[in-house]
């Protein structure tokens, strides 16, 4: 078994072109993964050079293998099972700038860098009032990214040319105008000046992303036998899903200069973010969100065994097709595509996903993900939607706790508010006071659910029959 290194396999040296905020599996596995396939596919022909965004990261471990590791991905492709190992040689070094701060200012004097691509945990871009111009480095991600901006704005004496694109892919809404916002924050706190602020807003471009990539990370209990198929010692195998997809709110120039969409990629190039994530949101998260009390309730742990499930299975297609589908805008076959792909997501025979899993904070996960559905279904429709209104009742259920019918444990977790207001309405034994209370929570919902035209008895006569029948006999009176 060879020590993987420069020496061992195949480095390709490319340009420097891209900072990259970030050392972690997500990145590696996703970003990193689609700049390899730009530079094989395309005259993309550049490098990475990683920066380590905390003080403590993976740097080191990086640098160890010269920067190279596996990517192995799973999953179904158009229903062919596919387990692919691909080496990653795009990044060129990987700085720690708490140890090399000099090393990372230096990037700033690079005239060929032209991209930043980050992903530093949601809490990432944030705004801390301490940071210093003069701190080395400074502390949060923005900062860092300031004082480089800066110095590449004297270094070039504020040439035009030399500004940079900017892609954050931290799992916030709107990512790239909240840390356009945290820049400003930060010109104005170490007052660098109009000059430099005017260079910031013409040159340089933020920009807006969604991801969307399941990444479990280092594959345990694989990486014996991923090691003897590739003959190489690697430490940095990273594990992900085939699907993948990156929707980059940003003009027709900018997809020019980064032309993932002509190497075969998924990547979009669109003038507003809002309706991809609004389609996630409503066709991936807001089915997990209800398909979890309904298979568990069932009798069923695993999300792939729930899709195959004979009736909980027409749920979950019920639930997407026929229900939420119709509450979003975007043309039916693109709609109709992205669905097939998170069923075929959901069915990744490579991934044990335990619903109990997707059950943590289920109320609130409703109010965000099913609940506009649900709205703006009863609106275009005229009537509930009757999948959506189930697995609100499955959530009210589960929330009862106790034991399943095969003498598994029932442990919601929430809130401590919702864990309590749950379990006084379920000690009145009454299913009208429990539907009424829980509906009327606007500590929840922000408003009294019980205005909704017919939702109150709706939900009352799902927990009535789910307590009488039982789940599965209550599921397939909907279908």
């Amino acid at each position: 078994m060879k020590a993987l290194n420069k020496e061992t396999a195949v480095k390709v040296q490319r340009p420097e072109r891209i900072i990259q905020f970030g050392e972690g599996n997500f990145l590696r596995a996703f970003v990193d993964w689609i700049i390899y396939n730009m530079n094989e596919k395309t005259d993309f022909n550049s490098s990475v050079v990683v920066v380590q965004p905390i003080d403590k990261g993976m740097v080191d471990m990086l640098n160890e293998q010269d920067d190279l590791y596996h990517v192995n991905l799973q999953g179904l492709d158009k229903g062919e099972v596919v387990n692919s190992l691909t080496l990653i040689d795009v990044i060129s070094r990987a700085l720690n700038p708490y140890s090399q701060n000099e090393e990372f200012m230096t990037l700033a004097d690079q005239p060929e860098m032209r991209f930043v691509i980050s992903n530093t945990t949601e809490a990432g871009i944030a705004f801390d009032p301490s940071c210093k111009l003069e701190d080395a480095p400074a502390s949060s991600y923005p900062g860092k990214l300031t004082q480089l901006l800066y110095r590449r704005f004297q270094t070039f004496k504020g040439d035009k040319t030399k500004g940079l694109i900017i892609f954050p892919c931290e799992l916030i809404f709107l990512n790239g105008h909240k840390l356009k916002e945290t820049i400003y924050q930060y010109i104005d706190l170490w007052d660098l000046g109009e000059e430099f602020r005017t260079w910031f807003e013409e040159a340089c471009g933020v920009y807006a992303t969604l991801v969307d990539r399941i990444v479990p990370g280092f594959p345990r209990k694989d990486i014996d036998a991923i090691k003897e198929k590739i003959q190489y010692n690697d430490n940095l195998v990273v594990q992900a899903e085939i699907f993948h997809l990156w929707v980059i709110e940003a003009p027709q120039e900018v997809a020019k200069e980064f032309p993932a969409d002509q190497a075969g990629l998924n990547v979009l190039f669109v003038p507003s973010e809002a309706p991809y994530h609004e389609r996630k949101v409503t066709l991936l998260n807001g089915p997990h969100t209800v398909l979890s009390p309904v298979a568990y309730l069932s009798g069923i742990n695993i999300v792939r065994d729930a899709c195959q499930d004979e009736v909980v299975g027409k749920y979950i297609h019920k639930v997407m097709f026929d229900e939420l589908m119709e509450t979003l805008n975007l043309p039916k076959e693109e709609l109709i595509q992205f669905a097939n792909d998170v069923l075929e997501r959901f069915n990744n025979p490579f991934v044990e996903h335990a619903v109990t899993s997707i059950m943590l904070n289920s109320f609130p996960k409703y109010e965000t993900r099913d609940l506009p559905g649900l709205k703006t279904y009863l609106q275009r429709k005229g009537e509930l939607p009757k999948g959506l209104v189930l697995g609100l009742a499955a959530i009210i259920t589960y929330y009862k706790g106790g034991v399943r019918a095969d003498g598994a444990e029932i442990v919601p977790n929430d809130a401590p508010e919702i864990m309590s207001l749950l379990k006084d309405l379920w000690a009145t034994g009454d299913t009208q006071k429990v539907a009424e209370g829980v509906l009327a929570a606007d500590f929840i919902w922000n408003e009294d659910l019980n205005q909704i035209p017919g939702l109150t008895a709706a939900v009352k006569a799902y927990l009535d029959s789910i307590q009488e029948k039982g789940m599965l006999e209550t599921v397939k009176s909907i279908l």
